[in-house]
């Protein structure tokens, strides 16, 4: 008997036991729509094509728009209004992680956890872990942005290891996320169903990426953001994941023509460092995919792909402080942080943005940015991936569907049915319902409305009603009116002519928001 049993562990070690699938979760930061080559952009990323090829790409699919509100609304299926207090999750809101755990399954997470709520204060004493919201095992940052050679507050659980970036000279966060995760899926055993949580910093600010890795797109971006943009456009009705009806937004007002750009090195540049972040993070996400199918559990693993809002057009000014700008680089040189135009970014010491022009074309054919609940700060990609019960392989789908849809379609998927109460108190009702049966094929209906606030956004949309406040420029702000089913662009304002639906939208967003508030203030 002893010699058959390490030949039956090794077995098993590569083999799938049938039972709960797998579950990967995988989020990008401050990208635009078009980004992805299966979404119709220049930029490389096989792996994530390659996912979309054999699942499901979601065409409209939305985020919250910015980094924080969107992480809270995936992780609990409540819009964030409600499911963020103090800057950390909500004590009345069961979480992902943890419905899962109280299901078997061995949770991980690799990345930006920015859920932490005041995690700098009173020494750190006031941070919430990952551990205390579901979390067996964690590597990663609390915030939400830092250098990707010397990552501010790195940690492994709750042990700071700035250590392993100090002592090796090609460290990268990226990658590092990529090696803990294949390290957690070794360690798992394959009896137990797994939960891995990948939020990538990629392709957050600052630009940092190494040199051979941006020198691979040198020239890519040479013909400047007009052009791309109207071969983006092209490509992506294409593909269909955008209407062969739709037009191109104008280009925004702080972004000059390409022809008239005085810093056309300094800004291809930008863009070359950007895109290789992009394709860094797929390579490491192509990595994890190869491991799970090395150990015979990809085919029962369901995947998600999908960004936490829009492009970002901030222009990082040299005066711009935070923990998360180092003072001096690993071997001791003064930091020179800001978008000069005479520096060129990539390298440690540089901290930098990619602005306006770049994050315009990220968006195409979408208006405004992260921050705007604008269709270019909400409006993102979503790849769905399960090749066990997935059988629309390669195709694009239309359902409307929102991060809080994430958390229930996951525990549908795993047959989880967790509690209505939490530490002794009824939980916070989800606001997302699961969209299990557009996964296999099923036809699904529309929610009834999906509500946003954050930021410079508010909105709501209701069929194909957009309701949404625009706090851009001088002009004042106001409510604008679209109907995105002729006009996915929002070019064409409404709001003037159809004062009627205008009033009932404004209304029923003041009633959402005061549900909102209500249940977060229990």
């Amino acid at each position: 008997m002893r010699s058959i049993l390490p030949f039956f562990f090794v077995i098993t070690g590569f083999l799938q036991l049938p039972g709960k699938p797998n579950i990967l979760l995988i989020m990008a930061d401050d990208m635009g729509y078009s980004d992805l080559g299966c979404f119709g952009g220049e930029i490389r990323t096989p792996s994530l094509d390659s996912l979309a090829e054999d699942g499901i790409r979601f065409t409209n699919f939305y985020s919250e728009n910015m980094c924080w509100v969107s992480r809270a609304s995936m992780m609990t299926g409540i819009y964030h209004r409600t499911s963020l207090k103090d800057s950390a999750l909500h004590h009345r809101c069961l979480t992902l992680p943890e419905a899962l755990k109280d299901n078997g399954y061995r949770t991980g997470m690799m990345g930006k956890w920015h859920l932490a709520g005041k995690y700098t204060k009173n020494n750190g004493q006031d941070a919430v872990y990952p551990d205390q919201r579901g979390f067996d095992h964690f590597y990663g940052i609390l915030g939400g942005a830092s250098s990707f050679y010397a990552p501010f507050g790195l940690m492994r659980n709750r042990d700071s290891i700035d250590h392993e970036f100090m002592n090796d000279k090609n460290y990268y966060f990226t990658s590092a996320i990529g090696d803990e995760a294949i390290s957690f899926l070794q360690k798992s055993r394959v009896d137990q169903p797994f939960f891995l949580y990948l939020p990538f910093t990629a392709a957050h600010w600052p630009l940092h990426a190494p040199k051979d890795a941006i020198d691979r797109y040198r020239g890519k971006f040479s013909a400047g953001w007009d052009e791309l943009r109207k071969k983006r456009l092209q490509k992506m009705k294409a593909l269909g994941v955008i209407d062969p009806s739709v037009k191109l937004s104008p280009r925004h007002p702080k972004v000059p023509p390409w022809k008239d750009e005085k810093h056309k090195t300094w800004q291809e540049r930008r863009m070359e460092v950007y895109a290789a972040q992009v394709t860094i993070m797929d390579r490491v996400i192509g990595e994890v995919i190869d491991q799970l199918r090395k150990s015979g559990q990809l085919q029962n693993t369901l995947t998600f792909f999908t960004i936490d809002n829009g492009a970002c057009h901030v222009e990082y000014p040299p005066e711009r402080k935070g923990d998360y700008l180092p003072e001096k680089t690993r071997d001791g040189r003064v930091m020179k942080p800001g978008n000069l135009t005479h520096i060129l970014p990539g390298p440690e010491i540089t901290y930098q943005s990619y602005g306006h022009g770049w994050a315009n074309l990220s968006n195409t054919p979408f208006r405004l940015f992260k921050q705007y609940d604008h269709e270019g700060g909400i409006h993102t990609p979503m790849i769905a991936h399960w090749p066990e019960r997935i059988k629309a392989k390669g195709t694009t789908n239309p359902t409307l569907s929102h991060l809080i849809d994430l958390m229930p379609t996951i525990l549908e998927a795993t047959q989880s049915t967790p509690s209505e109460f939490l530490a002794g108190k009824k939980r916070i009702a989800w606001d997302g319902r699961s969209i299990l049966p557009a996964l296999t094929g099923e036809k699904q209906a529309d929610p009834a409305v999906l509500f946003f606030h954050h930021a410079r956004g508010k909105a709501i949309r209701v069929g194909n009603w957009k309701l949404v406040f625009n706090k851009d420029g001088k002009k004042k702000a106001k409510w604008e009116l679209y109907d995105l089913g002729l006009d996915p662009n929002e070019l064409k304002d409404l709001a003037n002519t159809q004062t009627s639906k205008v009033k009932e939208l404004v209304q029923l967003w003041e009633s959402k928001e005061e549900e909102c508030k209500e249940r977060s203030a229990l």
